[in-house]
Parts: C-alpha cells; structure tokens; sequence
C-alpha cells in the first residue's frame, strides 16, 4: 500500500464562532490563576462561575477587517496578579487560535467579573 502525498484535495473549511469560542473557553481555562469563564452580564452584581461545558458562554467572538474581536469574561482565583494572568490568557487565546485556526486576532479584551477565594484551609 502507498501513500499518495501529492495530492491536494480542493474545498472550503468552514469554522463557526461556536467551535471559535470553545477552543478559547478551554484555552483559557488552562490559564493558571483563571478559576472558570463567568457570563457576560451579571445581575445583581455577581458574576455566576459557569460550569466547563459552557464556556463558550463566557466568550464573544466578533469578527472586523482585521480579524477577530474576542471579548473573555473571566473569574480569578484571590491572590494572582491580575495584569500577569490577563497578559498570560492573551497569550495563550491567541497561540491557540492563530495555530489551529489560522485566523488573525484583531483585539482580545479581558473582563475580570469576579474573584474566587479558594476554601482550602
């Protein structure tokens, strides 16, 4: 058996801003210091933790001329740096995406909603 690897196979890739916003949910949940993705509105003003199989719901994906505006609503665990954690999720949201997308990022803005003290004593 022989592997033809001269061949191109002709098409389109299509990847939805769901499939977008989860690798980022997960990307950024391998963040150290972030504790989860939080919704973008909050009421009453606490920002509920979202449980890992909606993390897309913590992410805005927008898309402009540049490439992509991603919004990342975030809950940090108490003592981290904010700066160095938000600086770190960029990092890594945008290694991810330009890497297994290979799609340009125009902007990525943090919101930290919320600060999680952990129970351990």
């Amino acid at each position: 058996m022989s592997l033809n690897t001269g061949t191109t196979v002709g098409g389109f890739l299509t990847i939805t801003d769901g499939v977008i916003a989860d690798l980022i949910g997960y990307a950024a949940f391998e963040t150290f210091g972030v504790v989860g993705m939080a919704a973008p509105s909050f009421s009453d003003g606490f920002a509920k933790l979202l449980p890992a199989r909606a993390l897309r719901r913590g992410v805005t994906v927008e898309k402009d001329d540049a490439g992509l505006l991603i919004d990342l609503y975030i809950i940090i665990e108490h003592g981290v740096n904010l700066a160095t954690v938000s600086q770190n999720l960029i990092d890594r949201v945008r290694f991810v995406i330009e890497n297994y997308t290979n799609q340009k990022i125009s902007n990525i803005s943090v919101h930290v909603q919320g600060v999680r003290v952990s129970r351990e004593k």
